[in-house]
C-alpha cells in the first residue's frame, strides 16, 4: 500500500488530504486547521503533524506540498514565505520525499522550488485544475475559498489558464480577491443604500463577508472557519452588529430588516465581482472549443458565490464538483490533487478514484 499526504498550506488555513491507494485503488480522507500564519509561523511544522494524526496518516511514502501563505504579511517576501514553508515541512518530516506543486502542474524537488519560488507561490489553484482535467475535457472551474476566488479554465483536459503568478492572474481575471468569510465588506462595496439614500462605507475591518453569509443563511457558525473582526461570536445577533458598524451603526440604530436589505445588497455586489472576472475567463475560454463549456463549482462559496454567478452570465452548464468526484475533493480540492500528483509521480501508472 501507499501512502502520500497532500498539504495546502494557506494564510489563515491549512488543508491536508491523506491519500493511500491499494492494488491501484485510492481511497482518501481530508482534514482542515485554522491556523493564521502571520500570528505564529514558527508553529507551522506542529500543525503538519497535527493534521496528520487527525488523519491517521503514520508513516508516509511522499508528501506534495501547495501553498498561499507565502503571501501572508508574515514574511518580507515570497521568497522569505516558501523558503520558511519548504523548510517548515523538512523539519516535520526530515526523513520523507517531497514534491512541491509549481504554475505549470509539475512537481519540483524543495531545492527546485527553492530556486524558482515565483513559480510555487500560489499556485495551488493548478491542482485543482490538474485534478479535475482528469475528469472533464473542457470547462472553467470557479473555486470559492474563504478568501479568494480561483478562475481555472481547462481546454482539451490541459489548464489553459494565461496567468501564472497572482500578479498575473489579477490582470487576467483569473484571481478575484473577494472570498466567502474573510473579505473586508469595503473591499465588496464603497456605498450601500439605506433609508432611501445611498451612503458610504467605513474603511475600518469592522465587518467580513462571512457575517454577511451568516447573516443571509448561506454559512452555519461551524463553517466559519475565520476568525470574526471584533473577536467575538458567530451568533445571527453579533453578525448583526459587525455589520452595522460599516456604516458607522449599531444593532440599536438599524432595525433587523435593515440590516437583511444590507446583507442582501453586500452578496449582490459580490457576486457581481466574480461575475465581471468570469465573463471575461469564459467568453475567451469558449473561443478555444467548439465543445460545451460546462462552469465546475467547489468550495465553500461554491453554491451562494460561484454557481449564482456562472448561472448569471448564462453558461452551458453549471456543475457541482461532488458531482464529478467524492464530497472530499470539494472540501479540500488543492490538497487532494497534489496528493494525487505525488502518488502519480511515485507510482508512474494511473490512479482509480473515485
Amino acid at each position: 500500500m501507499i501512502t502520500v499526504i497532500g498539504y495546502d498550506v494557506g494564510g489563515a488555513n491549512t488543508k491536508a488530504a491523506l491519500l493511500q491507494i491499494d492494488d491501484g485503488k485510492a481511497s482518501i480522507k481530508v482534514a482542515s486547521q485554522y491556523f493564521p500564519i502571520w500570528k505564529t509561523p514558527h508553529l507551522l511544522p506542529q500543525v503538519l503533524l497535527s493534521l496528520n494524526k487527525q488523519l491517521g496518516a503514520g508513516d508516509l511514502d511522499a508528501i506534495g506540498v501547495t501553498m498561499t501563505a507565502e503571501l501572508s504579511d508574515a514574511y518580507q517576501t515570497k521568497r522569505e514565505g516558501v523558503i520558511h514553508i519548504l523548510g517548515s515541512v523538512q523539519k516535520a518530516y526530515p526523513n520523507s520525499s517531497t514534491y512541491v506543486l509549481n504554475s505549470d502542474a509539475q512537481l519540483l524537488s524543495t531545492e527546485d522550488a527553492e530556486n524558482n519560488h515565483l513559480y510555487v507561490s500560489s499556485a495551488n489553484w493548478a491542482a485543482t485544475g490538474w485534478l479535475i482535467a482528469k475528469h472533464l475535457k473542457n470547462a472553467v472551474v470557479i473555486d470559492v475559498g474563504s478568501t479568494s476566488t480561483s478562475i481555472i479554465p481547462i481546454v482539451n483536459g490541459k489548464i489553459a489558464a494565461k496567468g501564472k503568478t497572482d500578479l498575473e492572474k489579477l490582470l487576467f481575471g483569473e484571481l478575484v480577491y473577494t472570498g466567502s468569510l474573510r473579505t473586508n465588506i469595503a473591499a465588496i462595496v464603497h456605498s450601500v443604500p439605506i433609508r432611501g439614500g445611498v451612503t458610504g462605507v467605513s474603511s475600518e475591518l469592522f465587518a467580513t463577508s462571512g457575517d454577511v453569509h451568516l447573516i443571509l443563511g448561506h454559512i452555519s457558525a461551524a463553517d466559519f472557519s475565520a476568525e470574526t473582526a471584533d473577536g467575538r461570536g458567530k451568533t445571527d445577533l453579533e453578525a448583526k452588529a459587525r455589520l452595522s458598524r460599516v456604516i458607522c451603526a449599531d444593532v440599536e440604530m438599524l432595525t433587523d430588516q435593515e440590516i437583511l436589505e444590507l446583507a442582501r445588497y453586500i452578496y449582490n455586489q459580490q457576486i457581481k465581482q466574480v461575475v465581471d472576472r468570469l465573463s471575461r475567463v469564459y467568453r475567451s475560454t469558449k473561443e478555444l472549443t467548439a465543445e460545451n463549456l460546462p462552469i465546475v463549482v467547489t468550495g465553500l462559496g461554491k453554491d451562494f458565490l460561484a454557481r449564482k454567478a456562472a448561472e448569471s452570465i448564462g453558461v452551458d452548464r453549471v456543475v457541482d464538483l461532488a458531482e464529478v468526484l467524492p464530497s472530499e475533493a470539494v472540501l479540500a480540492t488543492p490538497a487532494v490533487g497534489v496528493a494525487f500528483m505525488a502518488a502519480s509521480k511515485i507510482l508512474k501508472e494511473p490512479i482509480r478514484w473515485p
